[in-house]
């Protein structure tokens, strides 16, 4: 923070100046260990100059979700938690989620470019956003719930594949939003938003937990669960629709649980992305990032997330308390 430098005979003449600096220098002392920033984050990103400090809120209390500040500049870079950044996750999920991170979690997100391409019937908008600092943010999915979204879309006797267990943000990365849309006049309509995960080289922070179930008795149960599995993500997709929405995904790699990644895992993936269909999401979720696309396109410098129903409270664990 910088104080601007004060006339030292202006200074001794106004008592009532001196009254102020007195009072302003305390205020500052109070505030300071309520900073929300690691040091060791903070040693990370110094050397950028200009950064700010996303003003983040209290969803438990709040009546909204968190709001994400965009600087789009890499010398103005805002930094928001990833918390905020991946509350998308709860917002989409049709069932209850618990909301996870591990200890002294110091993971930063921030949008650091806008680029579009437009002509007189489409838009095409590129944001490249970084993860910063260390640590892991999930959300786990109620396994319950989920069997249950799913139950009236099998046959009898039929496995239930490829279910959603959890969403893991782990470590840092560069990735890019792509808004695509329609333009009728002066009406700019989004009509898909991609995250990708993989950009610059670097490798997807993003992974995901499936597992298949076959029904037992006729039942399908979380404990009976199979083929348990651990995909990293390279890209997920809305698009607006009038029918239920579904998120599409696409992975780079697939590992059995507890395996490292090599090459098969890699073809695996490759392999996988023709036959994974897009999962259903709730229709506010779907929304709300067709909504923050916009919002990227129109280079707002804000954008407050809705209240997400579906999210736990949150947990705080430690890294090897969770192996997934």
């Amino acid at each position: 923070m910088q104080l601007h430098v004060i006339n030292p005979r202006v200074f001794l003449r106004n008592n009532r100046l001196i009254a102020l600096f007195a009072v302003t220098f305390i205020c500052i002392f109070l505030l300071t260990p309520c900073v929300g920033i690691s040091s060791d984050l903070s040693s990370r990103i110094s050397d950028r100059s200009g950064e700010l400090l996303a003003d983040g809120n209290d969803t438990a209390k709040d009546s909204n979700g968190p709001t994400m500040i965009m600087s789009y500049s890499k010398e103005k870079f805002v930094i928001n938690p990833i918390a905020s950044f991946a509350y998308f996750v709860p917002l989409i999920s049709p069932t209850l989620v618990d909301n996870i991170s591990s200890v002294n979690n110091d993971q930063q997100v921030g949008i650091i470019s806008h680029k579009i391409i437009a002509d007189s019937k489409s838009f095409h908008v590129a944001c490249e956003f970084e993860i910063l600092g260390s640590g892991f943010h999930m959300n786990t999915f109620d396994s319950a719930e989920m069997i249950a979204t799913h139950t009236d879309e099998l046959k009898k006797g039929e496995t239930m594949a490829n279910m959603l267990d959890f969403i893991k943000f782990d470590g840092d990365g560069f990735g890019i939003v792509e808004v695509k849309g329609t333009i009728t006049g002066s009406t700019m309509i989004v009509t898909e938003v991609d995250i990708q995960f993989n950009t610059r080289d670097h490798k997807s922070p993003v992974t995901i937990g499936l597992y298949d179930i076959k029904p037992k008795d006729g039942e399908y149960k979380y404990e009976n669960r199979s083929n348990e599995v651990v995909a990293r993500v390279n890209t997920l997709s809305f698009k607006k629709t009038k029918k239920t929405p579904r998120m599409g995904i696409k992975v780079a790699s697939i590992s059995d649980t507890g395996e490292s990644e090599g090459f098969f895992s890699g073809l695996k993936g490759t392999i996988a992305n023709l036959f994974i269909k897009p999962t259903k999401v709730d229709k506010l979720g779907n929304t709300t990032m067709l909504e923050f696309g916009y919002a990227l396109l129109q280079k707002n410098t804000t954008f407050t997330f809705p209240k997400a129903k579906n999210i736990k409270e949150r947990k705080i664990v430690e890294i090897d308390h969770i192996q997934k």
